[in-house]
């Protein structure tokens, strides 16, 4: 049996291996966070990347359309046939983000404590089989019980894959993998609708929208099985590395992720996050961030079902604003990766989706201007895509403690998730197909995003500048590593990620 692979026995390859391969500015660990060997560190990058983003973004694919395929499967008379009554189907959508909300923080230590690529896989299973026995429900009672159990098994997910991958990606690569991995909800509301296109030709005794949850049910069951077996725990347990590979990895996130890594959660340290204010300027941000996605995410069919279109031609028009969102999610964020900049790309996600549901709001006759609105209702996914990406980097990347990386996400990207609850109910039935309220509320979010994103970014470049004057020397924060930021602010060294 091959002998266990410790942080001790990898800090010591990583000793032996630098020795030799560091520049002389290089070989203090403790004093920079810039790199040692740039094409081995490329080489291994590429190995993670085969490795891990194409199965993690095919599971989140799926956990996007098990999320949101209730709005397709409204399309084709789902509160129809189960005999909903008023604001019932409103009812079914708000009660998967209470538990998505109350569930998140334990779900997602539990997954810090026994390892994202066990946790995750499981998730899956959970959350495919509530989709799949959503085929079989009869009336209001038996889906709006899988819907909050849908939300409990999906609540520590996303927040537990940005950790995941905070454990092999520095924090100048992780926006772009996190984009990979988000435009995969972009592809899933798109394939979605092509896959509602293509099920809802189907002629069958049984209503067309039992296929819908059979077919993306079944297929997230039998990929979470796969994921089980095939995710590594980290990267010292990665069967792909060679063992200079491992040092090099162990190496990376040591001086430009996390302060100690793979440290033991420990409660008490990590909610220290909340006494810094710039954490409440970030959930301030999130809940901005949340009714549009919500919005997006929810009621595409239903805002596009305006233009006139019939139930398949609807569906068939989602497609495109959403492939669409997903290429200016990958814009976005390889840009952002490349300047080593956040706040600037999540201000003008967040301009987007106003000026999006401002013109759509405003048209008053659709069939007079429909490219107009249909092009509006490209710019509401383009607004929504990036920000929510760049918005979960940009916090991770100014946290060097994994524990409090961990508690910090998985409240905040719930807390932009129960925004939902909002988003269903400001969809008014009688205002449909319009829906004024919900179009101006959501752009309002926006615009109050923009302004938070830009007032907390100003502040940020501003404190760097005082701690740089202090100190004497210009230092931004790729220059300072992480195994020295464990308390963050409080620390002189410490630069803010812009």
């Amino acid at each position: 049996m091959a002998p266990k692979v410790t942080d001790q026995t990898l800090q010591d390859k990583e000793n032996a291996l630098f020795d030799d391969t560091v520049d002389v500015e290089d070989r203090n660990d403790a004093s920079t966070a810039r790199v040692v060997d740039h094409i081995a560190e490329r080489q291994l990058c590429r190995k993670f990347d085969v490795r891990l983003m194409p199965v993690l973004a095919i599971m989140y694919l799926f956990n996007a359309l098990d999320k949101g395929n209730l709005g397709h499967a409204k399309t084709a008379g789902l509160d129809r046939d189960l005999n909903f009554k008023n604001h019932q189907y409103n009812l079914t959508i708000s009660i998967f983000f209470v538990p998505y909300v109350v569930f998140a923080p334990p779900v997602a230590i539990i997954g810090k404590k026994f390892g994202p690529a066990r946790v995750l896989p499981i998730l899956m299973f959970i959350f495919g089989s509530m989709t799949l026995l959503s085929a079989a429900v009869h009336n209001f009672g038996g889906l709006f019980a899988l819907r909050f159990f849908l939300g409990a098994a999906e609540s520590g997910f996303f927040p537990l894959v940005i950790y995941y991958l905070t454990t092999f990606y520095r924090r100048g690569e992780l926006a772009r993998r996190l984009a990979v991995f988000y435009a995969a909800s972009n592809i899933a509301n798109a394939f979605s609708g092509l896959l509602s296109f293509g099920v809802f030709h189907i002629e069958s005794r049984l209503f067309v929208w039992r296929y819908l949850f059979i077919i993306e049910g079944a297929a997230s069951v039998l990929f979470a099985i796969f994921a089980f077996w095939y995710l590594p725990r980290s990267a010292a347990e990665s069967c792909f590395l060679g063992a200079e590979e491992k040092a090099l990895a162990f190496h990376r996130i040591q001086v430009d992720s996390s302060s100690t890594v793979s440290e033991a959660f420990n409660l008490k340290d990590s909610i220290k996050i909340f006494k810094y204010p710039t954490t409440y300027a970030f959930l301030m941000i999130e809940i901005c961030l949340g009714v549009p996605i919500q919005s997006v995410a929810l009621f595409m069919p239903q805002i596009i079902s305006r233009l006139g279109y019939g139930v398949i031609q609807t569906n068939l028009y989602t497609v495109a604003p959403n492939v669409g969102g997903a290429v200016m999610l990958l814009i976005l964020a390889f840009s952002s990766d490349f300047l080593r900049i956040r706040f600037p790309f999540i201000i003008l996600g967040f301009a987007l989706t106003f000026i999006g549901f401002i013109v759509y709001a405003s048209i008053s006759d659709v069939q007079a201007q429909l490219q107009v609105a249909y092009f509006a209702t490209f710019m509401m996914v383009w607004g929504t895509s990036a920000p929510s990406v760049l918005l979960s980097t940009w916090y991770n990347n100014n946290i060097a403690h994994e524990g409090r990386r961990v508690v910090l996400t998985s409240v905040g990207v719930p807390l932009a998730n129960i925004m939902g609850l909002v988003s269903s109910n400001i969809f008014l039935e009688r205002e449909e197909p319009k829906y004024l309220t919900a179009l101006i509320t959501t752009a309002i979010f926006g615009m109050c995003g923009c302004l938070i994103a830009g007032l907390l970014g100003s502040y940020m470049t501003w404190d760097n500048w005082r701690r740089n004057r202090k100190a004497g020397v210009k230092t931004t924060a790729r220059d300072v590593p992480t195994l020295k930021l464990r308390e963050g602010p409080s620390v002189p060294e410490f630069r803010w990620f812009l």
